[in-house]
This record gives C-alpha cells, sequence and structure tokens, in this order.
C-alpha cells in the first residue's frame, strides 16, 4: 500500500506537532503494510498554514534522517494539500506551494460546504498549464454527495480523484462512505490517501479485500494500492475519462 496523502511533516498544519509524533505514526503505518508516503501538509492563503517550499524541505529532510535511524521501511516524498485558490500557478512559481514529489500532479481540496463558481476555470487553467489536479476526499464535500455525478463534468477535464481510504471503515460517517463506494464503483477515483493526521487506524489487507468487493476488478485494485503511486511519483501519465 502506497499513501498518497498524510499530514506527518510536522510542527506546520493541523497533522502531527512534533517529530515523535510523525515518527510513532510512521511505524505504525509501516506495521500496516504502508510502504511510500507524501507529505501533503496544507496550505491556505491568508492563514498560519502557509509553509513555504525551502521551510517544508529542510523538516522533510530532517523527518528522512530520523526515519533513516528508526530504521523504518517507508519511502518519504513531498507535496501539498493547497485550498483552491485562483493563484496556483503564482505560487507554484514562488515557491510557495509544491507539487506531489514535483511532478504534474497537483493535490487541493474545495471547502466542504460549497463548490466555488470559478472552480471549473480554475481546474481549465491548471491543465492548459500543463499540471493535473487531483481533488482531495471528494466523498467528504457536501455537494458530492448530494449529487456525485456533478464531479463528471470535472472528470472530463483532465480532475482527478483521491480517496480516503478510512471513508469506507466509516471514519467520516455513512454518507462519506455511501459516496466513496459510488465512485469506485464508477472507477472514478484514481488515488487513495489515509489523510492521517494523528492517528493511524487501517489495514492494507482489509482493505484490498473492500476494494476487491466493491469493484471486482483485480486490476483497478493493482492500480489504487499502488501502481498509480508510482506514476505521480515518475511523473507518468495516468488514463484519465474523457
Amino acid at each position: 500500500m502506497k499513501d498518497l496523502h498524510c499530514h506527518l511533516l510536522y510542527g506546520i498544519d493541523d497533522g502531527s506537532k512534533s517529530q515523535e509524533e510523525s515518527i510513532k505514526l510512521l511505524k505504525q503505518m509501516e506495521k500496516e503494510g504502508i510502504t511510500e508516503c507524501i507529505l501533503t501538509p496544507h496550505y491556505i492563503e491568508e492563514s498560519e498554514y502557509t509553509c513555504n517550499n525551502k521551510e517544508k524541505e529542510k523538516l522533510l529532510k530532517e523527518l528522512q534522517k530520523k526515519v533513516k535511524e528508526e530504521n523504518i521501511n517507508i519511502k518519504l516524498y513531498l507535496g501539498n494539500e493547497v485550498f483552491i485558490t485562483t493563484n496556483f500557478l503564482q505560487l507554484i512559481k514562488k515557491g510557495e506551494i509544491r507539487t506531489l514529489n514535483n511532478s504534474k500532479y497537483l493535490l487541493f481540496e474545495f471547502p466542504m460546504r460549497q463548490i466555488y463558481n470559478n472552480t471549473g476555470y480554475i481546474v481549465n487553467e491548471l491543465v492548459s498549464n500543463g499540471y493535473i489536479p487531483v481533488l482531495a476526499h471528494p466523498e467528504r464535500y457536501a455537494a458530492f454527495q448530494k449529487h456525485p455525478n456533478l464531479l463528471e463534468e470535472y472528470l472530463r477535464t483532465g480532475l482527478l480523484l483521491q480517496g480516503n481510504f478510512t471513508s469506507l471503515f466509516g471514519k467520516y460517517g455513512k454518507t462519506a462512505q455511501k459516496t466513496l463506494k459510488l465512485l469506485l464503483k464508477k472507477k472514478w477515483i484514481t488515488f487513495l490517501g489515509s489523510d492521517t493526521h494523528h492517528d493511524v487506524n487501517f489495514n492494507s489487507k482489509k482493505l484490498e479485500k473492500k476494494l476487491l468487493r466493491i469493484t471486482k476488478d483485480k486490476e483497478y485494485v493493482k492500480a489504487l494500492m499502488g501502481e498509480n503511486f508510482d506514476k505521480v511519483i515518475n511523473n507518468e501519465d495516468i488514463a484519465m475519462l474523457r
């Protein structure tokens, strides 16, 4: 299992508060079958969550060093979970936000209760400039819980979806669980992530079995569990809905 989304770059958002907490969680993740992980701290303009790339890279190196000292067999990469903004391109150029492992893939999030009117324009601007926007945890947004088919319009413009696999085990309630199952059946989810902040509560073997029951597609499950993650790390193309 490979984790595209977690908050273990300590002390810069609402995730892990210290290197000690991150190491504790990474040890637990290793036991649960995680082998690679992209650290995706929040970046929200005009908030306290605006740690720039230079500082993030410093923290990553410190954490990687400690991981090696503790003999934790998990590879760590760097990214961001960026709150949707019209300034994506400027923030990338200025070195404020990081795409996933410096690839063309950018993880971002919506506000939970609404979709901005200019969302389509923002997604199209990213795509037209060579980036592939990846929407975090679509199953948690109220609009898509009520009308999941609204996602199809975005998918056809080049957007990809990252589901929180903990949603399948009820972490965010029954509605999020039901929505993610539906999106998986439609094969609209491209990536999975834990979205771990302070706890590790999953089992990769149970997850794989659950995914197989939902999708009935071994190849799709293999892609979700790690193959699509690898394509991000190597900055390779992934088939999209057209």
